[in-house]
């Protein structure tokens, strides 16, 4: 048998008794965890933090899911397409990462109404509107523009539409997309500036123009009015925030520079800098409406060389990232002049001297001066 419960009142829990116990009584009684004292507020306090601890570790799991999730759906997406290794006669690698950062004039994913909207009409195939050469390593990151109209040296090839092996050649450095694609250009590159590629990365006007839009356009000032039928290019003077249609427009027109080819070109470096900070802001990166459609609008026509992988791409664009908001230089080819007339219509020449120094710069990964 048990033994009968008491009945009366319920004893109170006995006070220590002794030197200094009814001081560690009291403070005792003063933790909410103490069986001296009552737990009910501390009861309701631990349950609360276990269930926002247990919210904060749910969501954390959902955002590492859906960040593995675009990882992979990036992964599939990349068209790795550019075999940087067609042409054997390379340079050694140099110190640092070499990235050639290519805008084409690809129509692909436009329709034909899109096309004229654009003012993208004109001349078959996929040809270059813009090079940038982007250098990072140990002494920090540089971005070079490469003015399309510039006049090198066109490596022999295989001419596609005759079958007939072509000469070492002088033309415009574009000249040699049109001739034999990304890998041709890439081998240009290299036997001018005498930097081995790395890594190949293309975007054709659609992708541009859905990236623009889907960070919710890019704010730029102008210090002129701009006026270009050719790229259809209507913009005031002061700050605006273009939209795609507008920003295409405003990285292509040149009949408004001065200094024509050269001075697009710092249009697009100074256009990028801009894309790229807007890109890297907290209400776009933590947006996943923003930056999903962002993603896929540059992976849809994003073409890169077949060891590009997604971790390359971001660590290209993190130093992009970097060079605009200062950590970093933005550089122009040197130039000894710029509407030199040729057999190959007007051109841009590099300074010999000054040019081969700065590509031995970053051949050795020198900080640059």
């Amino acid at each position: 048998m048990t033994d009968p419960v008491p009945e009366g009142p319920v004893p109170e829990s006995p006070v220590p008794e002794g030197p200094g116990a009814r001081e560690r009584f009291a403070d005792f009684a003063e933790r909410p965890s103490s069986r001296y004292g009552p737990r009910r507020a501390h009861a309701r306090r631990s349950k609360t933090r276990r269930r926002l601890r247990r919210t904060v570790l749910a969501v954390a799991g959902l955002v590492v899911l859906a960040v593995g999730g675009t990882y992979g759906w990036a992964e599939t997406r990349l068209q790795r397409d550019v075999d940087l290794s067609a042409y054997e006669d390379r340079p050694p690698a140099g110190a640092g990462t070499n990235y050639l950062i290519v805008g084409s004039d690809s129509r692909d994913g436009l329709s034909d109404d899109d096309v004229q909207d654009l003012h993208a009409g004109g001349g078959g195939g996929r040809r270059t509107d813009s090079m940038m050469l982007l250098h990072t390593g140990a002494h920090g990151t540089s971005l070079v523009s490469l003015p399309r109209d510039s006049w090198v040296k066109v490596p022999g090839r295989l001419d596609t539409l005759t079958g007939k092996f072509k000469r070492t050649e002088r033309d415009k450095l574009n000249a040699a997309f049109s001739y034999g694609g990304p890998e041709l250009l890439v081998h240009t590159v290299e036997k001018n500036t005498g930097l081995r590629i790395d890594h190949y990365a293309e975007i054709g006007f659609a992708g541009f123009v859905n990236i623009v839009d889907a960070v919710g356009g890019v704010r730029m000032c102008l210090d002129r009015d701009i006026k270009d039928k050719k790229s259809g290019a209507d913009l005031r003077k002061g700050c605006h925030r273009l939209n795609g249609k507008q920003a295409l427009a405003f990285v292509r027109q040149r009949h408004q520079e001065k200094e024509g080819d050269l001075g697009r070109s710092r249009n697009q470096q100074k256009f990028l800098s801009a894309l790229a900070q807007q890109a890297a802001e907290p209400g776009t990166l933590l947006d996943p409406t923003a930056i999903g459609p962002a993603a896929q609008a540059g992976l849809d026509t994003l073409i890169v060389d077949k060891d590009m992988s997604l971790r390359d791409l971001s660590s290209m664009f993190r130093a992009v990232q970097g060079v605009a908001g200062g950590k970093g230089k933005q550089i122009g080819v040197p130039v000894s002049g710029f509407g030199v007339p040729t057999s190959k219509g007007n051109v841009l020449k590099w300074d010999a001297e000054k040019s081969a120094r700065l590509f031995d710069d970053l051949r050795h990964d020198r900080p640059m001066r």
